[in-house]
């Protein structure tokens, strides 16, 4: 996911939560007014069921371990081989208050990396465009060494 998407998939997640946040309180605002005056026409009017579903989604617990105030999930919990960004993964947090439980994509593509060997150890990398520290880096998080690339 590029950085733009993420941007936007975020900024698309906050305008619904804030969505959803401004039809909790008017649904509570409706509420207090129901039982205030009982006669009044909007406490006899019938809610639509789509102002009921913030409290409904309010009341679920979220999955995951709670996200620590002063960290991001990422730094809380090991994400290797997760599928997401790490943007995308710390947004859930922020989001929810507490981190996605980390997701297993399918097997990577690549080697096998041997325990206590580099990638570009194991494998000749040699006209691969990455850096070795990328291509390492990958093979640490994913336990796979990635096939190699040519330009």
């Amino acid at each position: 996911m590029s950085n733009r998407s993420a941007l936007r998939h975020t900024r698309k997640a906050a305008a619904a939560m804030i969505i959803a946040v401004a039809a909790l309180g008017l649904t509570a605002c409706q509420d207090s007014e129901a039982d205030t005056s009982p006669s009044s026409p909007s406490a006899s009017a019938p809610q639509s069921p789509t102002a009921k579903a913030p409290d409904d989604s309010a009341n679920t617990t979220p999955s995951g371990t709670p996200k620590k105030s002063d960290g991001r999930c990422t730094n809380q919990i090991n994400y290797a081989g997760d599928p997401r960004s790490n943007a995308e993964i710390n947004s859930i947090g922020e989001e929810t208050g507490h981190c996605p439980k980390p997701q297993k994509a399918d097997t990577p593509s690549g080697t096998p990396k041997k325990p206590g060997v580099s990638c570009t150890n194991q494998i000749n990398y040699a006209g691969d465009p990455r850096p070795n520290a990328e291509i390492n880096t990958i093979g640490e998080k994913t336990g796979y060494c990635p096939p190699v690339q040519h330009q």
